[in-house]
């Protein structure tokens, strides 16, 4: 069960980050502004049908909305049993757990010289951004027609629902953290 006072004031956090006033998620909820607002400051508890309207209203399920389908509030990764992918001049290590909801991917890549990601084109789900630290060596990432160069310790973030490509340029192999937050881009 979900408990009011936890919530509103997730709504209105949720409601803000997105730039949405009152009237706009009223807008795209169906629920009025001052049932919203009551909501938010812990008023009144919406039913589960009000709650599931403005879950929508906030591009969310009902569960992610009340955070049913969220693991405890601390979840360890060990180093031995990260997911990991790639093979020969490109591996990637998965550092968050993957759990419903998630709405941020953390991983390490680490690239052979010359090696590049699969793909010229990669893209991720409409609204998605990506920060990139270099850990060691350089990395190249091509976007947009633009080439940014990154030695250890550069970090970029960009649109990665645009076409990229990162790749290592370079003579020594390189390492980087790619943190990936997934979300629609608001007009």
């Amino acid at each position: 069960m979900y408990s009011v006072s936890v919530v509103g004031p997730r709504i209105k956090r949720l409601r803000e980050g997105m730039q949405l006033s009152l009237r706009d998620l009223s807008a795209r909820s169906g629920v009025s502004a001052p049932m919203l607002s009551q909501v938010e400051r812990g008023e009144t508890s919406p039913t589960l049908a009000t709650a599931g309207r403005i879950a929508s209203g906030l591009d969310l399920t009902l569960s992610q909305l009340l955070r049913l389908d969220e693991a405890p509030a601390a979840a360890v990764v060990r180093a031995s049993d990260r997911p990991t992918t790639g093979s020969g001049s490109h591996h990637v290590s998965l550092v968050t757990p993957d759990l419903p909801g998630q709405r941020v991917a953390v991983a390490e890549h680490e690239r052979a010289p010359g090696a590049a990601n699969p793909g010229s084109d990669l893209m991720h789900e409409p609204g998605s951004r990506e920060v990139c630290l270099v850990l060691e060596g350089c990395v190249r990432l091509e976007l947009d027609g633009q080439i940014y160069d990154l030695e250890r310790g550069d970090a970029v973030t960009f649109e990665s629902d645009l076409e990229h490509r990162l790749s290592n340029p370079g003579s020594e192999p390189a390492r980087f953290l790619s943190v990936l937050t997934a979300g629609l881009r608001r007009a």
